[in-house]
């Protein structure tokens, strides 16, 4: 037998032997575990492979010679032959194409344990447990619920005390601050507040009635000043001209058309809580790993900061 042929199969012997030595000596060795048998399996083929394609090219090497129809393009003077790809290599890649598609589709992760999944699932029962509990909880022991989850969730932006942190993040105390007024009037929204999409236009789709114009900068300035005092003060004609037809002549919102600007709801803050938003602030990210009653329970306690 050729020395390369010997020493091929001599180590493909040995690369076999160590795999299973290694696999069947560890705790557990296969055990029925698809895992540990899928790593046996790409071993083994990954061995005979490499063996396979290193004999047939370096015994290529020993015997061809250059031939064949040369390519148009050279580089340097240094020529390509037109070779076909070749057909053991071919066929492996094909086949290692379709294990891969296997693999994934109908092998291991996606038809066996997975840790995120099992998370999932008991995050979900405790959910499903939590909820069933806590249903009825209303009144002053929601609101309490509420604090519990704001301090855990909710404190690190808005502070304990739920001021905002000098401007970091909402003031929670008051239902909008004069800037975040202006920055949606100039620039208009689509938060979610009322929980679907009901984008508000901004400036250059806003009108005064009373006057017939587009809102001016000092329309919007006073405006700002009126909502962020809580409804009162310079600004109430404009807000009658140009906000009162949507948010309602108290600021109080219609339904289905703008959400209230003169105080929150637990409604509104859950929709925060549920879409996220955006204001002259920053961005507000979308907090998903609150349950149904968690969300409820903080929007209690935010509109219960400010009456």
């Amino acid at each position: 037998m050729n020395k390369l042929y010997l020493g091929g199969a001599i180590f493909t012997i040995l690369m076999l032997a160590f795999t299973y030595i290694s696999v069947g000596g560890s705790e557990g060795g296969l055990n029925g575990d698809i895992v540990n048998m899928l790593a046996v399996a790409g071993a083994v083929a990954l061995v005979i492979i490499t063996v396979f394609v290193v004999i047939k090219y370096v015994r290529q090497m020993q015997t061809d010679t250059a031939d064949g129809e040369l390519a148009d393009e050279s580089w340097d003077n240094i020529g390509e032959y037109k070779n076909p790809v070749p057909m053991g290599w071919a066929i492996m890649f094909l086949g290692t194409m379709v294990w891969g598609m296997w693999y994934f589709l109908v092998g291991y992760p996606v038809n066996a344990y997975s840790q995120i999944g099992e998370y999932n699932e008991d995050t979900a029962a405790h959910n499903e447990k939590f909820s069933t509990q806590y249903e009825s909880i209303t009144g002053d022991r929601l609101v309490e619920m509420g604090e519990s989850v704001f301090l855990a969730e909710c404190k690190v932006c808005h502070g304990l005390s739920a001021d905002g942190i000098d401007g970091k993040a909402a003031n929670l105390k008051v239902r909008l601050e004069a800037k975040t007024v202006k920055h949606v009037v100039e620039n208009g929204s689509n938060n979610h507040l009322l929980g679907s999409e009901m984008p508000m236009p901004d400036r250059n789709g806003l009108f005064n009635n009373n006057t017939g114009a587009l809102i001016t900068d000092a329309e919007i300035d006073a405006v700002s000043q009126f909502v962020a005092n809580g409804m009162s003060g310079a600004g109430a004609e404009v807000f009658a001209g140009a906000c009162a037809s949507c948010h309602g002549e108290d600021g109080k919102g219609m339904e289905y058309v703008a959400p209230n600007v003169a105080a929150f709801t637990p409604a509104l803050v859950v929709n925060v809580l549920n879409h996220g938003k955006k204001g002259a602030i920053g961005a507000m990210p979308a907090f998903d790993r609150l349950n149904a009653k968690q969300k409820e329970a903080v929007g209690a306690y935010i509109t219960s900061l400010s009456k």
